[in-house]
């Protein structure tokens, strides 16, 4: 069985992942990958793929056809393109309502194996200490704020714990991303001065006819 410290410190670095990369973009993520399964709607979004592209290639031959030149021609074109946006229309409806009823189950078991998780296991273990502190290391008032709310005195708190590693991660996080932000610009620095200097140099070069 994996340790409490360590199950408190990954839920909150899979918080932090979900709030940092968003519900809409792994609602999303989850869709496509729902819809090639072979599931219930996987067939329709397979359809209504194809039925745009009708849709899209109809309307360029009805646009390239012209209505008084080509009456006969634009007339069955213009029915199977109304056709063929009814389809479309109809199963886009079928599916938005469909996602919408997916992402709430989803939005559901989100929330119930992240923060739910967390309400739950701090209920839970309100009472069991995460770590002891040695005796005498802080005064007694900090002992009391880290026991908080119900851990016994001298110990730390699965709440208190769980803020630490919450810190903990979002500090880790800004870290990363400003290291990489700086990788970037340390890379890009070398290519900027060479492209600053040829245009230094054409510059100068044409300075020199200009005088000459």
């Amino acid at each position: 069985m994996p340790s409490l410290l360590l199950v408190v410190f990954i839920l909150q670095l899979v918080i932090h992942l979900v709030n940092t990369v968003g519900a809409a973009a792994i609602n999303s993520l989850l869709w496509v990958i729902y819809n090639k399964l072979p599931t219930s709607t996987s067939a329709d979004v397979k359809s209504q793929t194809v039925l745009s592209r009708e849709v899209v290639r109809l309307k360029r031959e009805l646009n390239a056809t012209s209505s008084q030149d080509q009456f006969a021609k634009w007339a069955k074109l213009r029915r199977q393109h109304d056709k063929t946006l009814a389809e479309y229309e109809q199963k886009s409806q079928s599916l938005e309502a469909f996602k919408a009823s997916f992402d709430s189950t989803v939005f559901i078991a989100r929330w119930l194996g992240t923060n739910g998780l967390r309400v739950f296991l701090q209920f839970w273990f309100a009472r069991q200490p995460m770590f002891w502190l040695p005796k005498g290391w802080v005064p007694s008032y900090v002992e009391w704020i880290l026991a908080f709310p119900r851990a016994p005195t001298g110990s730390v708190s699965i709440q208190v714990w769980g803020i630490a590693c919450g810190t903990v991660v979002r500090l880790a996080s800004i870290a990363v991303m400003a290291s990489w932000v700086l990788v970037k610009q340390l890379r890009e620095s070398p290519a900027k001065q060479k492209e600053a200097m040829k245009m230094g140099g054409r510059g100068g070069g044409q300075g020199v006819k200009k005088e000459l």
